[in-house]
């Protein structure tokens, strides 16, 4: 089969984005020489550890068995409400179909709380159909979505020991499995997190806005170095490092800055994924409109309605090595 140049290119971009990781683990590892601020001394009270603890919530639907069944070498966890099926038959026909023969052995599971509807009803007869729906009987919204997130942590770390990759991603993204299973070959095995690192980021103090967080719940003037909740790939391990980690950070309702001060408790700093020669964040957290040669170098790219998802796959899938 003839190789065209472009896909040659992006392969060119794949080595860069490789090299380009050495170097920041390199100088993530000097940094680690600076002193960071030390994680709690004691782990939260019971009643402020009680919101966060997987004990305190009971699985309506699970699916304990998925990686022993599979054995996938990535499993991609999609935090989606209980009542949005359109987006998970979305990405059930894109990106994450089921694969288990080509490059990227790969399992998707999505992960919900409870809605007082009959959208629970209709999400246990999904579960039967697909079996890759997980449920715990927390309250599914937006500021509840730090409780989502430790639940996708705590059921990796249980029911994936053996995974060596793990992926928290929005079903609204568009997710370019071909480049990501290149990538996933420079990556370490232990103690490893990347996407798009945030290091600038500040609590907003006015109540009306939607990623409000009080003084009370977070003091700091600064969050520490987190990444992007829309997508971000984790050595499986560290779902168990930011689960223990829980224990000693108070909740704050951004489920993103929530990771990023667990990681900051286990002594771990996120890694800021971008491809050197081209200059792009591979995972982009902003829209672009689809160009298929540009969404062929990136890993990830935020935004997609279900009907969008849909059309822009059907032409990548097919064309992705002929930009």
């Amino acid at each position: 089969m003839k190789v065209t140049f472009p896909w040659v290119f992006v392969k060119l971009l794949t080595a860069s984005a490789a090299l380009l990781l050495l170097l920041q683990l390199l100088l993530s590892g000097f940094a680690a020489l600076t002193p960071r601020p030390p994680p709690p001394k004691s782990p939260l009270p019971p009643g402020k550890y009680r919101v966060l603890s997987p004990s305190t919530y009971r699985y309506v639907l699970n699916q304990p068995s998925l990686c022993g069944d599979r054995r996938p070498q990535l499993v991609v966890a999609v935090p989606v409400a209980p009542g949005d099926r359109t987006s998970r038959d979305a990405v059930r026909r894109t990106w994450g179909a089921r694969r288990d023969a080509d490059d990227l052995p790969l399992l998707t599971v999505f992960f919900a709380g409870v809605r007082k509807d009959d959208t629970d009803d209709m999400l246990a007869a999904e579960s039967r159909e697909h079996g890759d729906v997980v449920q715990m009987d927390f309250v599914d919204s937006y500021r509840n979505l730090t409780v989502k997130t430790l639940m996708i942590m705590h059921w990796v770390a249980t029911h994936c020991r053996d995974a060596p990759y793990a992926m928290k991603v929005d079903a609204d993204v568009f997710v370019n499995v071909y480049r990501l299973a290149e990538s996933l070959r420079g990556y370490p095995a232990e103690g490893f997190i990347t996407g798009s690192v945030i290091r600038d980021g500040r609590p907003r103090r006015d109540p009306r806005s939607k990623w409000y967080v009080s003084e009370d719940a977070y003091p700091d003037p600064y969050f520490p170095p987190y990444v992007s909740g829309a997508g971000y790939v984790f050595s499986a391990d560290v779902a168990r490092k930011v689960s223990q980690a829980s224990r000693y950070v108070a909740m704050v309702p951004l489920e993103d800055v929530y990771v990023g001060l667990c990681l900051r408790a286990a002594g771990l700093s996120p890694v800021y994924a971008q491809s050197f020669l081209a200059r792009a964040n591979l995972f982009e957290v902003r829209r672009l409109s689809y160009d298929r040669c540009a969404f062929a170098a990136r890993v990830l790219v935020n935004g997609f309605e279900p009907a969008q998802l849909l059309r822009v796959w059907r032409d990548f899938s097919v064309n992705h090595m002929n930009c």
